[in-house]
């Protein structure tokens, strides 16, 4: 690595404030990332109510320690006969059969179901890391926090995107040219938001995601941000080792996203995208890059998949909590970026009822544990999953 990103390691900074707890957020670029309270949790309230969530250790097998570079694949344990492998959610799965395209191969590691793995063996420690007493918490909904939208809105086009010119911060780890960004793709937070300002465009009529973070449009087709990736989405290329993305784990955040569209349909056939606040300065497969400010064996790092355990019920949640908290106990999630406590992100949305979005904030980190995904790995620049 020649950069240690700044911007990769962020703190959500919030003020409550009034009887309905709204938070006034903002966020804080550090050289290492600290430890926050509930307080910062972005989502406290929104205009229509917005949503937010000591780990024992598991059974656990033997994993290699995380590094800079992928580890070694290894099968650890085989799956129950009869489990099923990857899928498309039926969303995609009607996608796929009119000609457009889904958001990864159907072999790739975010569709792989991670419920039947053994945890990592330091499942424990990780959790109590991030912490083991906060809430899981959707980073997305409908309607306005400080008057801005949250959530990481999707543009999609399915036509010829016009080519726009992007120059960026971090040029040397960044895609260059065939970015089909149009003049009005949604930043996070809004034209005048701060923050991470992602842009993600799903083109899918090239089956491609632009993505962009801190991204400022600076004239017609033309735009500025921190650093940006082109993903082709019909393949499992990872980005070159040591290489950022608009994400801070070097992965494409179109994948890790809960969709409203999906959890309509019922049904979430992906990991999820998730935050941390530390992360070792490691990162794991599929990852590509890191963001701790130290190393430091206690924290996790990035490309940990987590998922939620299957002895903890769910049957009470309503329909939309329910469904993503079931695909976090089939598929997990990934952590991809430092952030805040259990942040799962998900698209800008109107549709979304963040009552029932709320409901998952009745889940805690210590519902949580870490996954040993070694031995799905086929090669160390490939994403594609072997069957457990």
């Amino acid at each position: 690595m020649k950069h240690r990103r700044a911007h990769r390691t962020r703190i959500r900074v919030a003020a409550a404030t009034g009887v309905l707890g709204v938070a006034a957020v903002g966020t804080v670029f550090a050289h290492a990332a600290m430890p926050h309270d509930d307080a910062t949790d972005r989502a406290g309230a929104a205009t229509s109510a917005s949503p937010t969530s000591p780990a024992g250790e598991s059974t656990a097998v033997a994993d290699p320690a995380p590094s800079s570079k992928p580890s070694a694949p290894k099968r650890t344990k085989t799956a129950p006969a009869g489990r099923p492998g990857p899928k498309q959610s039926a969303h995609e799965a009607k996608q796929a059969a009119d000609g457009s395209c889904g958001v990864a191969p159907s072999d790739s590691i975010w569709r792989q179901p991670v419920d039947g793995l053994p945890a990592h063996q330091r499942s424990g420690t990780y959790v109590s890391a991030i912490g083991g007493d906060k809430p899981l918490h959707p980073d997305f909904g409908a309607g306005l926090i400080d008057g801005k939208p949250f959530g990481i809105p999707v543009t999609v086009v399915d036509g010829a995107a016009p080519q726009a010119q992007v120059g960026f911060d971090y040029d040397d780890e960044s895609d260059h040219g065939g970015y089909g960004i149009p003049d009005d793709a949604r930043v996070e937070n809004g034209p005048d938001g701060t923050g991470d300002r992602h842009v993600i465009v799903w083109d899918r009529a090239k089956c491609a995601s632009y993505e962009l973070y801190d991204a400022h449009r600076t004239g017609s087709a033309t735009w500025h941000a921190g650093s940006g990736a082109i993903f082709d989405l019909r393949s499992n290329k990872l980005r070159p080792d040591g290489w950022t993305s608009a994400d801070a784990a070097g992965l494409p955040i179109l994948p890790g996203l809960v969709r409203y569209d999906e959890v309509a349909a019922g049904d979430i056939a992906h990991a999820l995208r998730i935050t941390v606040p530390r992360s070792d300065r490691s990162h794991v497969w599929p990852a590509r890059h890191d963001a701790g400010a130290a190393g430091d064996q206690h924290l996790p790092p990035m490309g940990l998949r987590l998922r939620l355990k299957a002895s903890v019920d769910i049957s009470s949640l309503p329909p939309q909590a329910k469904v993503i908290a079931t695909a976090l106990k089939r598929y997990g999630a990934m952590v991809a970026d430092n952030g805040s406590s259990w942040f799962v992100s998900g698209d800008q949305d109107e549709r979304w009822d963040n009552d029932q979005l709320n409901a998952l904030k009745s889940l805690k980190g210590s519902d949580f544990e870490a996954v040993d995904v070694s031995g799905l790995q086929a090669a160390s620049d490939s994403g594609a999953a072997k069957a457990p």
